[in-house]
């Protein structure tokens, strides 16, 4: 009758075993060991925000012991986790790019919110960046300023306070208005999602549909101002109403005058 081999000397239960007893002390040397422990934390593009304010959040969160592995380690941190937190933390942050860089550095690249403008409710303002977000309080006066019909809901820092399409039709008829018209916009009052009215340095005001052409009704505005309002009698005049198809009506403070176009 044939001996049973020994399972010991059997290179299928070694191989395994050896495997696995590999791939545990490596496991062991990255996780446990303190060459792979942050010890620097390297920040960059912060201008706003505190560098100091930026590192003690960073150190909090990777601070964080995972059930019974240790903190600090370059591996097992969640960087998303740590952004998602960052930003909410820090609302003057557009964007922050972590990396590891082993074996010992966390790289923070951070990307602060350019103001664009500024959002203002009753006696507040805020800045507005390009997307519509606000996220610290500004002066009163900017070069663009909005405000809308007062409105009694809560905000907060990093809440987007006006639509993005809203901001990018502002933005086109205040260069438009400056550049092709010399005039120059105060503010931008939003009564509701369908319109825009312009104040104007002067004092008179532009009305725009915001669901119509942007480009017909300030084009509206030049044939008008070239017809029939030459520029001394701007001083007196009280609004342009470009919201209405082809016509163009306004109104001097003293007397209504009929549409452009029409007879009186």
């Amino acid at each position: 009758m044939r001996k049973k081999r020994s399972i010991l000397r059997n290179r299928f239960f070694w191989i395994p075993l050896l495997i696995l007893f590999f791939s545990g002390a490596i496991f062991y040397f990255i996780v446990f060991s303190s060459i792979f422990q942050i010890k620097e934390i390297k920040i960059v593009g912060n201008e706003k925000i505190q560098t100091k304010d930026i590192e003690n959040f960073i150190g909090e969160k990777i601070n964080q012991r995972l059930l019974f592995f240790p903190a600090r380690n370059i591996f097992l941190i969640n960087l998303k986790e740590i952004v998602n937190a960052f930003l909410e933390k820090f609302p003057q942050a557009e964007q922050i790019n972590l990396k590891r860089q082993l074996p010992t550095t966390l790289f923070a690249g951070i990307k602060e919110r350019s103001p664009i403008g500024i959002w203002c409710q009753n006696d507040k303002c805020f800045f507005l960046d390009k997307t519509g977000i606000i996220f610290e309080e500004g002066p009163q006066n900017h070069e663009l300023v909005i405000r809308f019909q007062d409105k009694k809901e809560a905000f907060s820092f990093g809440q987007q306070i006006i639509k993005e399409s809203q901001l990018l039709s502002i933005l086109e008829i205040k260069e438009k208005l400056k550049t092709n018209l010399k005039i120059i916009p105060k503010e931008f009052f939003i009564p509701n999602d369908e319109r825009i009215n312009v104040k104007t340095i002067d004092g008179w005001e532009i009305y725009f549909d915001l669901r119509s052409n942007i480009d017909w009704q300030l084009t509206k505005l030049t044939l008008v101002l070239e017809k029939e309002i030459p520029p001394e009698k701007r001083g007196n005049l009280e609004y342009i109403d470009l919201r209405f198809g082809n016509f163009a009506p306004y109104k001097y403070r003293t007397s209504i005058q009929p549409a452009a176009g029409e007879s009186p």
